[in-house]
């Protein structure tokens, strides 16, 4: 039995904290001066930057709750409650985005005067906020998924403020009022892709099925083709996190067990190759291996 564990990444608990102190302040002005300025616009990237304050905190927690060591109840220690955080995320954004379509559809049908230069300084402020908060997740998003995501969403919402920005001018200079509802609409359904994209790969993960990103086939392949192994069975890839994955498998291994070596380097293979970094294998001699074989359907 031969096990492998990738040990968590550093949580970057200060470059978090900034982050969430930064956009949950911008949202709560952005908020404020939206409905102050009756600009669904802002209301609406308000909405935008609420979801990824919502991530940063899911990514900051996860990062803290997969140092945790493990327990006698909770064998995996707290892993997969990123895996909730998430699905609960993606349930109150939906929810939220229900509203803000709700009442932009109003403002379309029955529009209301837009104070444009609020809108656009209020988003040029969110430009700056934005770019400074994925700025401080560049340096390690290379290395660490949680990292990459935090980076693109800053990243991300610096161009949709940019957006807003664009809206409120052409307000400015049009005075046409439907454009910002128009505006909102669209960033609604930027979020909503975004949202459900995200509400399917936790609800995938909840299931223990295998992340999104790995092919199980590749893995049986792989595992397959490795020196002395005739056949593998029992083979499970689920998610620990919405950063570790785990696998279990069965090699059959007619000529005799490979020795301690062999399965140190299998683990590494797994990770380097598919990001498995939590594997547990079982070799099997053919002495042991038919009945196991029999069992799983494979003759």
């Amino acid at each position: 039995m031969g096990h492998g564990h990738h040990h968590a990444p550093a949580s970057h608990g200060r470059a978090f904290a900034i982050g969430v102190a930064l956009n949950t302040a911008f949202v709560l002005v952005e908020a404020v001066f939206g409905v102050l300025s009756g600009s669904m616009a802002l209301v609406a990237d308000a909405g935008h930057n609420l979801s990824d304050v919502l991530g940063l905190v899911v990514a900051w927690g996860a990062s803290v709750l997969a140092a945790r060591p493990p327990s006698a109840r909770f064998t995996y220690g707290f892993k997969s409650s990123s895996i909730l955080a998430a699905l609960a995320n993606a349930a109150m954004l939906l929810a939220a985005l229900g509203a803000i379509t709700v009442e932009s559809v109003r403002r379309l049908l029955t529009p209301e005067p837009v104070v444009g230069s609020t809108v656009v300084a209020v988003a040029l402020v969110g430009i700056l906020i934005n770019t400074a908060t994925a700025l401080l997740f560049a340096k390690g998003r290379h290395s660490d998924i949680n990292l990459r995501g935090a980076f693109l969403h800053m990243a991300g919402d610096a161009a949709v403020s940019a957006g807003v920005v664009v809206a409120g001018l052409l307000t400015l200079r049009t005075g046409a009022l439907w454009i910002d509802p128009a505006t909102s609409l669209v960033i609604v359904g930027v979020i909503a892709w975004g949202t459900w994209g995200l509400a399917k790969d936790a609800l995938k993960l909840g299931l223990a099925g295998v992340p999104p990103g790995i092919d199980e086939s590749a893995v049986r392949a792989f595992l397959a083709a490795r020196p002395g192994v005739s056949a593998v069975h029992d083979l499970h890839i689920w998610a620990m996190s919405t950063t570790e994955t785990a696998l279990t498998a069965h090699l059959v291994m007619p000529g005799n067990h490979p020795g301690d070596a062999f399965l140190h380097d299998l683990a590494h293979e797994l990770e380097h190759h598919f990001g498995i970094g939590h594997a547990t294998v079982q070799v099997e001699t053919s002495a042991d291996a038919s009945c196991a074989l029999e069992s799983d359907g494979v003759v």
